[in-house]
Formats: C-alpha cells, sequence, structure tokens
C-alpha cells in the first residue's frame, strides 16, 4: 500500500490541492477556473508526452540491445551446430552463461519497462478523462440570470426594418444547418461512388486472331527457343546456377528480337498448350543438364513449371521415368509458385514425391513472405525464389510481410539447408542492401540478361558407351615357353 501511496502522492496531492483552491474558485469565478482548469491539463498533457517520448527512446534502446542479443545468439547456434575441432566446451558454456545473464537482465529491465508504461497508461487515461467534467464551463450561461438586462435588448430587435428582419429570419435556421446535418454533406458526397461499381471496366484489349494464329504458328514450327540466365552467389558474384527461360521467335528467324513469356504464354494457356510448352522446354533442359554434367560441372538449372502441368500427370510420370534411367539429370530443379506449393492435393504430392532426392524443388512467384521453413522442407524444397523488390520494399507490398523480419529470412531457411535467391535485379545499388539482409544469392539484368543457348549444346548426339573389346592373344617371350616346356 506504501509504494502505491509513493508512487502516486504527487498526484493525490496535486488533486487535493485543486480541490480546495478549484473547488471555491469555480463557484465565484467559474470561466477563470475553466481556464485555470484548462491550462493545468495542458501541462499535464505536456508532461505525459515528454514522459511518453523518453519510454519511446528507452523501447528503442531495448529493442537495439534485443537485436544485437539475436544476433549473437545466431552466432552461437552456428557455432553449435559447426563446432571448430580446437574449440572447447568451455568457451561454449561460457558464451551461454553470459547469454543468459544478459537475458536475465534484459528480462527485469522488459518486466520494469512494462509496469512503467502500463502506469503511464493508467495516468493518460486519467488525464483523457478528466477534461469531460471541465463542460463545467457551461456556466457561461450564469450570466442568464441578468436576463433583466434583456429589457434593453427588444430596442435591437425593434431597430431593424421588416425587410430586414424577413432577411434575417433564414439567419434564425442557421442552427441547424451548422448541426450534424453539416457533417452530412461529405456522407451525401460518399452517395455517388455507389453507382461506381456499376460502371463498366475499361475492356481488355480486343484480341486479334491474326496475332494469335501466328503465335501458334510460330510455336508449332519450332520457334520455341531456350534462354539461360545466370543465379551468382553475394558478394563473390561467382555463378552458381542458371535458370531456363522460354522465348518464343514470332515471324521471320532473326527479323525482331524473341517475345517474353508475357506475349505468348496467355494465349497458349487460352489454347491448352502450356503442357506442350512445359513437355518441350524440359526436354531441352535435360539436355542442357547432360552438357553440364559432361564438362563437370556441379551448377543447377532451374526451370519454373506452369502450375496447370500439375493437373496433367502424364508429364510428371515423363519427367519422373526419365530421371529414373539418366541420373545425370539431377541438377535439374523444378519451381512452383508459392500457390501451387500451398494447394498441392493427394495426387499431385503422390507425383511429385517420388522425384525427391532424383531432382529440385524450388518456390517461386511467392505471394508473401511466410515461409514456413521446417514445412518447405519436409516437401523437399532446395530453393526459395523472392523478387527483390519483396525483399527491400516489403512495405509496398500488402499483405507480404511476415512475423520475421527480412533480414532473418535467408538465416532462417538456411538452417534448414534451404537457399534463398533474390530474383528481378535491374538496379546495381540494390546489391548492397541485398547484402546487408544476408541474402545469399542473386538474379537479375544487373549481373547478366539471359542468352540463347548454343545450336550444338541442342543438336548434341546422346552419347553412348563404347563396346569393350574383346583382348587380343597374349604375346609371351620364348624364355617362358621353354620353361613350360620343360
Amino acid at each position: 500500500m506504501v509504494p502505491v501511496l509513493g508512487r502516486y502522492a504527487g498526484l493525490l496531492t496535486a488533486t487535493l490541492l485543486g480541490l480546495v483552491v478549484f473547488g471555491p474558485l469555480a463557484v465565484f469565478l467559474p470561466l477563470w477556473s475553466a481556464l485555470t482548469l484548462g491550462a493545468v491539463s495542458a501541462a499535464a498533457s505536456g508532461l505525459a508526452l515528454t514522459r511518453i517520448k523518453a519510454l519511446t527512446a528507452r523501447c528503442e534502446k531495448l529493442s537495439g540491445e534485443v537485436d544485437l542479443l539475436s544476433r549473437r545468439l545466431l552466432k552461437v547456434e552456428t557455432t553449435a551446430v559447426k563446432p571448430a575441432p580446437d574449440s572447447g566446451e568451455a568457451a561454449l558454456r561460457a558464451q551461454i552463461e553470459e547469454l543468459t545473464v544478459e537475458f536475465g537482465l534484459l528480462s527485469g529491465i522488459v518486466r520494469d519497462l512494462t509496469t512503467v508504461v502500463s502506469t503511464q497508461d493508467v495516468e493518460i487515461a486519467g488525464l483523457n478523462a478528466r477534461p469531460a467534467p471541465a463542460p463545467p464551463a457551461p456556466p457561461l450561461p450564469a450570466p442568464a440570470p441578468r436576463e433583466p438586462i434583456p429589457a434593453a435588448a427588444p430596442p435591437p430587435a425593434a431597430a431593424p426594418p421588416q425587410a430586414v428582419a424577413t432577411a434575417r429570419r433564414p439567419a434564425v435556421f442557421e442552427p441547424p444547418a451548422v448541426q450534424p446535418p453539416a457533417p452530412e454533406p461529405p456522407a451525401s458526397v460518399q452517395v455517388p461512388p455507389r453507382p461506381i461499381p456499376p460502371r463498366p471496366i475499361p475492356p481488355r484489349p480486343v484480341r486479334d486472331p491474326a496475332s494469335e494464329a501466328e503465335i501458334i504458328r510460330a510455336f508449332e514450327q519450332d520457334g520455341l527457343e531456350i534462354h539461360l540466365q545466370p543465379v551468382v552467389s553475394l558478394p563473390q558474384r561467382k555463378v552458381v546456377a542458371y535458370e531456363a527461360l522460354a522465348r518464343l521467335r514470332i515471324g521471320d528467324p532473326g527479323a525482331a528480337a524473341p517475345a517474353e513469356p508475357e506475349t505468348f504464354l496467355p494465349v497458349l494457356e487460352r489454347y491448352g498448350r502450356t503442357t506442350e510448352l512445359d513437355r518441350r522446354m524440359l526436354q531441352r533442359a535435360a539436355l542442357v543438364v547432360r552438357h553440364l554434367a559432361r564438362r563437370g560441372s556441379d551448377t543447377l538449372l532451374t526451370y519454373a513449371l506452369s502450375p496447370l502441368s500439375l493437373f496433367e500427370p502424364g508429364l510428371l510420370r515423363e519427367l519422373g521415368r526419365a530421371v529414373a534411367e539418366d541420373p545425370s539429370l539431377a541438377g535439374l530443379v523444378i519451381a512452383l509458385p508459392q500457390a501451387s506449393w500451398r494447394g498441392l492435393d493427394a495426387g499431385q504430392r503422390g507425383l511429385l514425391m517420388p522425384l525427391r532426392g532424383r531432382i529440385g524443388f524450388s518456390l517461386d512467384r511467392p505471394d508473401d513472405l511466410r515461409f514456413d521453413a521446417v514445412d518447405l522442407a519436409a516437401l523437399g524444397i532446395g530453393q526459395v525464389r523472392v523478387p527483390a523488390a519483396m525483399l527491400l520494399r516489403p512495405q509496398a507490398i500488402p499483405g507480404s510481410l511476415s512475423d520475421l523480419a527480412v533480414e532473418d529470412t535467408g538465416p532462417a531457411l538456411a538452417r534448414v539447408g534451404i537457399r534463398l535467391v533474390a530474383t528481378g535485379i535491374t538496379d546495381e545499388a540494390d546489391i548492397p542492401d541485398l547484402i546487408d539482409l544476408d541474402v545469399p544469392f542473386a538474379q537479375g539484368t544487373a549481373f547478366a540478361a539471359p542468352r540463347p543457348v548454343r545450336t550444338e549444346v541442342l543438336t548434341a548426339p546422346p552419347e553412348t558407351p563404347e563396346p569393350p573389346t574383346e583382348p587380343g592373344p597374349e604375346r609371351r617371350p620364348f624364355r617362358s615357353v621353354l620353361r613350360r616346356a620343360v
């Protein structure tokens, strides 16, 4: 009880002093009492704001200490996972004890800070509630008792002529215009938006049957090309993987640059040709993977599979048979959108699980940064590809934030063996920011643009093992023959 009274002694004293001083003052001088009470409330609010700023500064300092502590804890975890042969358990125990002590100190600070903040909230709530009784300021109607003076008031009413009186009658009805109906105009202004939904949406571009027919003709006439874009490590910028990108050359060969998927993919989807596109791209990607394996390279090749191909079991079965027959396809990685991984049904899981361990899986085209590393590892996903804009400016994309800090996304995925790749990097200035976020791999035109695969790589005949040669007659020296004869 005593600590509580000691904490609120100043507040209780100020309250009693206010009752003693402002009570009689409110009876004799209501206006001055209201003004004084308002000044006191303003001073109290200023003091409360000052204390709030001080608490905010302490919270920021505490968050900085917690951040430093989390980094040290992460360093200790990595050390515990892969301890150096020379480091002993004594150093690790010392670090753990030091962290335990720091955790204890921080928990005490947080507990005290929570108590202070709760007390401050109570005081602010009290200060906000007090101005409510301040409306005794309406004692201003006190001049009402002086209504005997209205005897002199009639002259003003009689002074204006009848025309002026009739002109001012509308002013008598001004209060209704100032009353709450005044805010109604905004509401009435918001009524017009209701007819906006029925307003026709800007029509999509009219389909051009001639251009669509040309796209289909180019697709059927083998105008499809495979381009590769490298994935580099940060900050070394060493090429560690490639992504296979589909391009379609429309029209005369060499007349123009090949079209990107945004141009022809919607047409192929309307005509139901996406599965055939994925099948042909996977065949060419397999040739590239075999070429890399023959060169002794361990770089991976990622291809983003269309979500519609998941509903075509024949494609996945063909891929499973090809992988089982050719172990060199282990360098192939199949990428699927985040929505497809979240919506897998039992049949699709049954088709993908036999491929696990034989080829790689990747998560591509994410809708948000809510990655459950354990669940992704259970699905066999070894790579997560995220646009650089989502990592650098997550607030600009609604619904993309997660409970985990952006700078902790890469380390959290790395703990379960998943590597994070930032894609779509076009500005060199974004690379240092990605390095600060601990992003280990990156891809984009800032490093290299997609380039077509050489024709000899795609047309190289499959290597056939040379038949074993029969051993010829062994030639022996004449002395050995004589020895056997003897």
